[in-house]
């Protein structure tokens, strides 16, 4: 049975879908609560290296904007797939399911991450943002050919 909270889970996470892939950080960031429950998947120790500095834990409405600017700094803009595959909702929290194919600008690599978003959504804004990807995948895209293993 699907409930109101349902429905509106889906209807934001559906537009936040929507405003990742026209790719504007401040209209992106509009979705999301003043504060808000940022996670990567990455260890600790990796987060804001030089070659990946988005990958940070973030806290509010300006870090989740500034995150999608970095990210996009970091890749080839016209190499960008995300492929969303399937959209769990129940209740206020929704599982993004897919593969983003990317190419990093700095090496010209391509590479693949399957990735989980979950998300949970509170008053029509997005209140938790946890990313679960291939950070191998991400990482060795990034690694200068100098210092690949």
């Amino acid at each position: 049975m699907t409930t109101a909270i349902d429905t509106t889970t889906r209807t934001v996470v559906a537009e936040l879908l929507r405003r990742i892939g026209t790719g504007d950080p401040e209209h992106i960031a509009e979705l999301y609560a003043e504060t808000s429950d940022w996670r990567l998947s990455w260890p600790e120790d990796e987060h804001g290296r030089a070659d990946t500095p988005w990958i940070r834990e973030r806290r509010t409405r300006a870090d989740t904007a500034a995150h999608f600017r970095e990210l996009a700094a970091h890749h080839v803009p016209e190499a960008v797939d995300t492929r969303v595959e399937r959209i769990l909702v129940d209740g206020a929290d929704a599982v993004v399911l897919g593969e983003i194919r990317q190419t990093a600008a700095p090496t010209g690599r391509a590479y693949r991450a399957r990735f989980a978003l979950h998300l949970t959504v509170e008053d029509g804004k997005v209140v938790r943002h946890h990313v679960y990807e291939d950070s191998l995948a991400v990482a060795r895209a990034f690694t200068p050919a100098d210092d690949a293993r």
